[in-house]
């Protein structure tokens, strides 16, 4: 007798952490994190942002602990396993949470940044909405999958990556940013790692 399995939907509060003053802010800045990150830790690397960027950081729907079975935790948006639940579940999630926000303000424009794991999340997210003004996704692996709905709509997309990133050799940075390119994005290198380097987020965002 073979096992089979089924799906149950259920109710799940997540945790969102801002940065902030709504009421002074101009712009809804959506920031979702790599794997294995928290919000309330990767939302700090955007404290340099001046006040009008309203910014908010989704934690990834799954906690495991990093190391072993204690000690600190870490969260992921999906793995391979139920992948195309998660992605939908995903969806859903951000969904909520910027309507959330939209609800209290009529925002000047909507940007959001993917790091790594969450730029697939973000990537994926993104390409099923009309109100998103910039995309931005940091050393990640654009998802395959999209790339046509992804290109048929969307208004303006940054990819960022370090020239040193260790998780990217030479030739892998090649072929993500030629498709990238091949994608409509802009490209961004700096000398670096794999992190939000503070010096080229201002330069983005303060281009003069």
């Amino acid at each position: 007798m073979s096992n089979q399995s089924f799906q149950i939907t259920t109710s799940k509060t997540q945790r969102c952490f801002v940065q902030g003053e709504i009421s002074k802010s101009k712009i809804l800045f959506i920031v979702l994190h790599g794997y294995g990150q928290l919000g309330a830790y990767f939302i700090r690397k955007f404290k340099q942002l001046s006040e009008e960027y309203y910014i908010v950081a989704p934690e990834g729907m799954h906690h495991f602990y990093l190391n072993g079975s204690s000690g600190r935790v870490g969260a992921s948006w999906m793995t391979k396993e139920a992948r195309t639940t998660d992605i939908e579940d995903n969806n859903k999630y951000l969904d909520a949470v910027i309507e959330s926000f939209k609800s209290k303000k009529d925002f000047e424009k909507i940007i959001v940044l993917g790091f790594s794991q969450g730029g697939a999340t973000a990537a994926r997210w993104t390409a099923q909405r009309k109100d998103i003004d910039q995309l931005i996704l940091w050393a990640s692996v654009f998802p395959p999958d999209i790339e046509e709905s992804f290109v048929s709509h969307y208004k303006k997309g940054t990819f960022v990556i370090g020239k040193q990133d260790e998780f990217y050799d030479e030739a892998a940075q090649k072929i993500e940013i030629s498709n990238y390119k091949n994608l409509g994005f802009e490209i961004i290198e700096y000398e670096g790692k794999h992190d939000i380097e503070g010096t080229t987020l201002l330069k983005i965002f303060n281009p003069d």
